[in-house]
């Protein structure tokens, strides 16, 4: 069975919002953010996204033709699936909209044989997977700033069973990564 990782950037205060990327994300790059950000992506063969996160990031990484970034031709080509009740078509390659029955349809996605699948932004499509209790492990690279506003990931009143700290990564800029399992 194949696992779904939610991979998510946030800061300290669990802020993950894109729009104010510029103050909390930017600063704080190094090689060995660049360096874990691809691994992240060598080892799933599915992406997931949410509506608004696959139209943000489409347009920009399927005009990437040179592996920009080291993950170019990995976005490009790896299978998406875009949860979305709005969306007629999709046109970054090999994207496949799922409309309904979205907790069944990801359920299936998981037996299928292959690696991970990994889901990146998105916090209304994370939070309905962590409902369903479908959320394997979460990997957390947590920026060392608090913002005090913006977008979060969980939102007041989540509640999960449980979840195991199995292991954690210092990257440069004070940036650490935190990877935990789901107790189910």
């Amino acid at each position: 069975m194949r696992k779904l990782i939610v991979s998510e950037w946030i800061t300290l205060d669990g802020v993950f919002d894109a729009e104010k990327m510029g103050e909390w994300f930017m600063p704080y790059d190094s090689e060995s953010r660049q360096v874990y950000i691809q691994e992240c992506h060598r080892t799933c063969d599915a992406i997931l996204f949410g509506r608004k996160t696959y139209e943000m990031l489409a347009p920009y990484w399927s005009a990437m033709k040179n592996n920009e970034d080291g993950v170019a031709d990995k976005l490009n080509s790896v299978p998406k699936y875009v949860v979305s009740s709005t969306l007629e078509k999709v046109g970054w390659n090999n994207s496949t909209i799922i409309k309904k029955n979205i907790a069944a349809e990801i359920g299936k996605l998981k037996q299928q044989p292959g690696n991970e699948i990994m889901l990146e932004g998105s916090a209304e499509l994370v939070q309905l997977l962590m409902e369903a209790n479908l959320v394997d492990e979460y990997r957390l690279m947590v920026h060392p700033v608090i913002m005090g506003s913006g977008k979060r990931l969980f939102r007041d009143g989540m509640h999960t069973a449980g979840l195991k700290l199995v292991k954690t990564q210092s990257l440069d800029a004070g940036v650490i990564v935190l990877y935990y399992q789901s107790v189910k």
